[in-house]
């Protein structure tokens, strides 16, 4: 029996990891996809906000000359870490339960189809939000030119795109397409873009808009998407179709509430906060920890790989002190 099985191989996951691994646990980190499947589903020319030392986990330093890493780097960086420490991993592996049996856990998963039975003493949750893209709730937003997710522009030369949004990841990405000659239009909610956007893309994508370079559509909303290629738009009384190649819908990202539910973890119904002990992150479950960005529920802004660091060894501690080891 394993004395702890962590959910998600995330800068988080990995983390809890290394704490675990230092306490002499036996362990096992299960990811649905490969290794830091969310940072491998970023934009592939993404620079991250934060800084390098702060993306340091397991004490290795970051050593690169950027100041702001790469999305490359990053992946390259937390690569290593788990190779330096040895870390067990079933990639590619899909949990689908984990039922709570007197003193442990019993996970089942699926890999390429076949089902996977495994007992732990503790289980940690670190699966963050990227897995979950908001969606619109409109109709046609199923059709294959509607997107959620933004890899690069090269597709889209010389194309007509809406970028739905006006958070980070809708500015940046309407800036991307538009240098590399994508004709883009913004539809966004607000009367103006959101003030999170970061304080260098902010100027940058409200000046292009001034100039016209890039077209937006304020207090505007998509009402749904055309089988003819089109892109409803209400905006005050009016309502007008935007012709476009693709379309992006950026509006940020939610947890998999669904999932933690099943685990017998509460949740706020409103913001879809678990219920957790804030120094040693047990969920109401006896033994269940919520780690990482998960914690935030819908306010997915308020937790990031740097403050929430500290996570594996705040979990590991109170594990082992259970354990008595």
């Amino acid at each position: 029996m394993l004395d702890l099985l962590i959910i998600g191989a995330g800068p988080t996951g990995l983390a809890i990891g290394v704490e675990a691994r230092r306490r002499g646990l036996e362990f096992l980190i299960v990811e649905r996809g490969p290794l830091c499947g969310a940072m491998v589903d970023f934009p592939i020319n993404m620079n991250f906000f934060t800084t390098r030392d702060k993306l340091e986990i397991a004490e290795l330093p970051f050593s690169i000359p950027n100041d702001k890493p790469s999305r490359q780097q990053a992946l390259v960086y937390y690569q290593g870490v788990a190779r330096y420490h040895q870390l067990p991993l079933a990639l590619y592996e899909d949990v689908e339960a984990v039922e709570r049996r007197d003193d442990h856990f019993e996970v089942r998963s699926r890999h390429r189809g076949t089902v996977r039975q495994r007992s732990a003493r503790a289980v940690a949750l670190a699966t963050g939000y990227f897995g979950h893209p908001k969606t619109l709730g409109v109709e046609g937003e199923d059709q294959p030119w509607v997107h959620h997710r933004y890899r690069e522009p090269y597709l889209h030369s010389d194309q007509h795109v809406v970028v739905v949004g006006g958070g980070n990841s809708a500015c940046e990405v309407a800036l991307d397409l538009w240098r590399n000659h994508v004709k883009v239009t913004m539809v966004v909610r607000r009367d103006h873009l959101k003030p999170t956007v970061k304080y260098w893309v902010k100027p940058d994508v409200e000046n292009r808009i001034e100039e016209g370079s890039i077209n937006a559509l304020f207090e505007a909303t998509v009402e749904r998407f055309s089988g003819s290629g089109e892109v409803m738009v209400r905006q005050g009384a009016e309502l007008r179709a935007l012709p476009c190649d693709a379309a992006y819908a950026l509006i940020g990202y939610l947890p998999d509430a669904d999932f933690e539910l099943r685990c017998g973890i509460e949740l706020d119904a409103t913001t879809l906060v678990p219920e957790f002990d804030p120094q040693s992150l047990e969920s109401n479950v006896p033994g269940l920890y919520v780690a990482g960005t998960l914690q935030s529920g819908v306010d997915t802004g308020r937790i990031f790989i740097e403050n929430s660091r500290d996570n594996g060894a705040r979990i590991v501690a109170h594990l082992c002190r259970r354990l008595g080891r």
